[in-house]
């Protein structure tokens, strides 16, 4: 018994021991600190900058990522809005003809496509493994819970004239919005010195008209090219449709078009020959060719992608350029 009980107190004794050394090591720990701290002394904690953001949008409101890495775009306009930003999606849709629009090509090289703006492939922005989907409610409304259940999904509402809100909406999603307010800052200014320089020609109607595959539209004031005429100034010979986005009309409509003093036009070609068919068989036609702006020369081609289809800030700049141009005004 009395072993025992000796057992038992030298184990008691060399604990203390044990323990009195260990304060000692530590003391002297303590008044020597490293000049290298130990990464285990400061544990990694997710500061308020890395904490997911929520955005409203048109589907409600979602956790985002504060800065995420691999993003998938499902419209063109947004595209353009991500490429501004100095981001370069792992997947977007393709452009409406071609791979990528010729102005974005060259800023699109590695990225995968995901299918057409309309109807996307979602196995394949599935195997991408995106960490934030941007899309729009007008085009993929029926698919939302698919893509957030893929990724967090953000959507823009609408399309067609409101360019410039969906890119802002971009721009928070993506944590830049300061980068995206200076983009449009910049683009608003280019449009205050077009409309200084060009003083009265901008009195001069215009009227929008575009050709598709057995369709001719008049473009009005409620799609990509009305919106920035408006922000400009320009004076629209169609004034009563200014909230609208576009009429399907019939040759015995083109009369309308004498109200205009300038007339820009574009054809929808996606390589079937079908726009340009259209476009060859109206402007043949003897309604056409008699019309004022056809006979004082004041009819003007410009590029569909640029001027309508693409629809976003590049689309938006490039439209600005050839209004310079077409308006002989020094950027």
């Amino acid at each position: 018994m009395f072993g025992k009980r000796n057992r038992q107190q030298g184990r008691a004794w060399a604990l203390i021991a044990i323990m009195f050394v260990l304060s000692v090591v530590l003391t002297a720990c303590g008044e020597k600190p490293s000049s290298q701290p130990s990464a285990s002394a400061a544990p990694q904690v997710s500061t308020k900058a890395d904490s997911p953001r929520t955005i409203k949008h048109a589907m409600g409101e979602t956790a985002v990522p504060a800065n995420p890495k691999r993003v998938v775009i499902l419209t063109n306009e947004g595209t353009e809005a991500l490429l501004a930003l100095g981001i370069k999606p792992v997947g977007a849709v393709e452009s409406y003809y071609g791979t990528w629009f010729d102005h974005i090509k060259a800023d699109m090289q590695g990225v995968t496509t995901v299918g057409g703006e309309s109807q996307p492939n979602l196995e394949l922005i599935a195997s991408l493994k995106p960490d934030l989907i941007i899309g729009n409610k007008m085009r993929h409304e029926k698919v939302y819970d698919q893509l957030k259940a893929i990724a967090p999904t953000v959507y823009s509402e609408t399309l067609r004239g409101e360019w410039k809100n969906n890119f802002s909406l971009y721009a928070d999603t993506l944590n830049k919005k300061a980068e995206g307010d200076k983009v449009i800052a910049a683009f608003d200014k280019r449009i205050e010195d077009f409309k200084s320089k060009a003083g009265d020609k901008l009195k001069e109607k215009v009227a929008v008209v575009r050709f598709m595959g057995g369709k001719t539209r008049y473009y009005y004031g409620n799609m990509f090219s009305g919106v920035i005429f408006k922000q400009i100034g320009i004076v629209r010979s169609d004034a009563k449709s200014d909230e609208k986005s576009f009429e399907d009309i019939t040759k015995e409509r083109l009369t309308e078009l004498d109200a205009a003093d300038k007339v820009f036009y574009f054809t929808y070609e996606t390589g079937d020959g079908k726009g340009t068919k259209q476009e060859q068989e109206w402007m043949n036609d003897p309604l056409w060719k008699n019309l004022k702006v056809v006979k004082e020369n004041k009819l003007i081609k410009v590029n569909d992608a640029t001027w309508n289809t693409a629809g976003g800030v590049k689309a938006a700049n490039i439209m600005l350029d050839d209004l310079y141009n077409l308006y002989q005004v020094k950027p």
